[in-house]
């Protein structure tokens, strides 16, 4: 090859590989969330989505220089929508499991969670032992897959579509206790009234769950995300978000 010809090779390579570092502004990168998870996503009386999900969206897509749009989309249609392209990134408070990785790619985390028990005030239970218990979960989660796991032999299962049934069931007293993600619950203790007549029972755990961004396999979203992640941690943004939610870091 002549050095003419390795020359213009080079800077092509050079061009593709700096393209592939930021996001075109022209293009639109559409976010989904749920928009049923308080306070992680959820949609205002306005019927906007907001919640610290949609914080981290905007704000990474700020560092990308991005233009995004957020929509919503039912918790059972999200990884069928991002693999359909109805979307192109799910930040929706997913947890990274080995099963949703063969079907979609995840970012580095951007929270990490663990799962806890909700229950009535008064009312003690044998953690290790809910023979005969109805208990609560919102389908298609690490909630529920963990009593799938472990106690699908020995208690009632009710699965429900969205977090805000499983509360409901549970305050009507057609649930004996729940399975959840920790920090919605803490803040539905917090801010739904029904703090006085609810409590967690026992410890987290499974606090090796980490959250991230679901992109379609092959993606260079990813990596982008990922670098964008690092600067709003590195620069106060991440803390700032948190610090809207939680008094504690969830990260």
């Amino acid at each position: 090859m002549n050095l003419k010809k390795l020359a213009i090779s080079s800077a092509v390579l050079l061009t593709a590989a700096a393209s592939s570092l930021s996001v075109n502004a022209a293009d639109t990168v559409r976010i989904a969330t749920e928009g049923a998870w308080a306070p992680f996503n959820y949609i205002d009386d306005n019927g906007k989505p907001q919640g610290f999900d949609v914080d981290i969206a905007w704000a990474l897509c700020e560092k990308m220089e991005a233009d995004c749009k957020v929509v919503t989309q039912d918790w059972d249609g999200l990884i069928p929508g991002l693999k359909v392209r109805k979307f192109d990134a799910i930040i929706a408070s997913m947890s990274i499991t080995e099963e949703r990785l063969r079907q979609v790619d995840f970012t580095n985390k951007y929270y990490s969670g663990g799962l806890r028990y909700l229950a009535p005030k008064g009312k003690e239970f044998d953690l290790e032992k809910l023979d005969g218990k109805v208990i609560g979960a919102q389908r298609a989660t690490l909630a529920a897959q963990y009593l799938e796991d472990n106690l699908a032999d020995t208690a009632t299962l009710k699965f429900y579509d969205t977090q805000d049934s499983v509360y409901l069931d549970l305050v009507a007293g057609r649930l004996d206790i729940v399975l959840s993600d920790e920090l919605p619950t803490y803040d539905w203790l917090k801010t739904s009234g029904n703090g006085d007549a609810f409590e967690f029972k026992g410890n987290s755990f499974k606090k090796e769950d980490e959250i991230g961004i679901a992109v379609r396999k092959g993606d260079d979203l990813k990596e982008k995300f990922n670098k964008a992640l690092d600067e709003i941690i590195a620069d106060g943004t991440y803390q700032k978000i948190n610090a809207k939610y939680f008094p504690f870091s969830i990260y």
